[in-house]
């Protein structure tokens, strides 16, 4: 079992919202909280002002990505401040405003489709148009990949060609 997964991971509020990159540090300390005592293996991940997209492998024998899930967005949200606006349905729930409730998730088939989904992670902050220029986008695991050779430094100048047709 275990498995490598693409996530998409929506906050509630997308319009106008920036609480993802505004709260980076503690976004990042609680993926890191979570990844030690639920391991799982980074790929590729990026952080957008008001969702993110990541690419995790999940131990053998382990395919509990929900738990995961459920950490992150508990954890992060219990760390900031009670002033997001929440539905009379969310209060009765005793739930925050911050989180959509569910995710994309999407098994990885194989190799071809890994690196589809690796790609789109980082080519990401250039569809938002919040860059044009991969490398200008600093909440990205693509730095990582250019150190390690993966990536070039230029890659995803754009996203002529980098997409494909079903985006």
């Amino acid at each position: 079992m275990g498995g490598t997964y693409f996530f998409t991971v929506n906050c509630l509020q997308r319009k106008n919202n920036d609480l993802l990159v505004r709260n980076i540090d503690l976004l990042r300390e609680v993926i890191g909280k979570v990844k030690r005592t639920h391991p799982f293996t980074i790929h590729a991940w990026v952080i957008l002002p008001e969702h993110m997209h990541c690419v995790i492998e999940l131990p053998e024998g382990d395919a509990d990505f929900k738990t995961r899930w459920m950490l992150i967005k508990m954890l992060f949200s219990r760390s900031i401040p009670k002033n997001e606006r929440r539905s009379d349905v969310r209060i009765q729930r005793r739930e925050r405003g911050i989180w959509q409730r569910r995710y994309w998730e999407h098994l990885i088939k194989n190799e071809a489709d890994f690196q589809a989904h690796v790609d789109y992670v980082h080519i990401n902050p250039v569809k938002h148009g919040l860059v044009t220029q991969v490398k200008d986008w600093p909440y990205s695991t693509f730095h990582r990949l250019v150190e390690q050779r993966v990536y070039p430094q230029d890659w995803g100048g754009g996203i002529e060609g980098a997409l494909s047709d079903e985006d």
